[in-house]
């Protein structure tokens, strides 16, 4: 990162005020320094919170009398809509479809597009939490505020790390909620097209690193299509018998019978000479 903020600035004074600044050596210095092995790229963070561990913290913020922010439901809403705190403190009742339970997020952090880049979000109950009975429960406690939750993106955070260093709960952020959020979305049946118009990313590559499926959860999952297989007989295969592994007794008792085993069966003879070959 530091290279390339050295690039940033020499390239926009040549660029822009007209230095007389040479780029390439900067270029050369990120490849010898790539190959020396002080730098590289960072490590993506797949830290997924456990459901114990958003417990903790949802008893915490309940039970916490002087928390003003009610990180709880803050904490809910993330998971549910995938956004990060800041979008979050930034939403405004005037924003918010109720008939078509969508909600604009106004200038959403975007590389590409710095400014304008507002985006209309849906409010689903698919992750485990109900966004919109979420917006519910936080009408009474908002007061005269447009803002639907009223509270300091940097707060939130804050509140938030200072929770878990309560709790014992290592290494967890509130932007991990974000990749919870998509990882969650997924493990719900979505596709990327539509995980994206609920996370905010414009290519699969940005979405990839929010998202970290647990390799447990492929198991409950039911494919719509199952492909054809194959139709194989039952019984030993000549390299079954070539190997010696047929005169394996226990093995030969867990094969069920079948017609297609007697005719693979050969006599005395013919096993020593595929043994012979197969040592050959």
């Amino acid at each position: 990162m530091d290279i390339g903020y050295i690039k940033l600035v020499v390239s926009h004074a040549a660029a822009v005020h007209g230095v007389r600044v040479q780029v390439e050596p900067i270029d050369l210095a990120r490849i010898a320094l790539k190959r020396l092995g002080l730098v590289g790229k960072g490590r993506e963070r797949d830290r997924r919170p456990t459901l114990d561990e958003l417990q903790a913290l949802a008893d915490y913020f309940a039970s916490n009398s002087r928390q003003i922010i009610p990180l709880g439901r803050i904490m809910r809403f993330a998971l549910a809509t995938a956004m990060r705190q800041d979008e979050i403190c930034r939403i405004r009742w005037e924003d918010i479809d109720a008939k078509a339970r969508t909600v604009i997020v106004r200038e959403r952090k975007d590389p590409r597009d710095k400014k304008g880049n507002d985006q209309k979000v849906p409010l689903l109950d698919v992750t485990g939490f109900d966004a919109w009975a979420i917006l519910e429960e936080q009408k009474p406690f908002a007061g005269n505020s447009s803002l639907v939750f009223p509270y300091n993106g940097r707060s939130v955070g804050t509140a938030f790390r200072r929770a878990c260093k309560e709790l014992r709960i290592k290494d967890l952020k509130f932007h991990d909620l974000r990749h919870e959020a998509a990882s969650r979305l997924f493990e719900a049946g979505f596709t990327i097209e539509q995980a994206a118009l609920v996370t905010g990313h414009k290519d699969w590559k940005m979405l990839k690193r929010y998202t970290h499926l647990r390799p447990e959860h492929l198991r409950g999952v039911k494919p719509k299509h199952i492909p054809p297989s194959l139709d194989l007989p039952t019984g030993p295969t000549p390299a079954d018998i070539a190997l010696g592994a047929w005169n394996n007794p226990e093995r030969r008792a867990s094969q069920p019978n079948s017609a297609h085993s007697s005719q693979v069966a050969k006599p005395p003879h013919e096993h020593e000479a595929l043994s012979l070959s197969a040592s050959i």
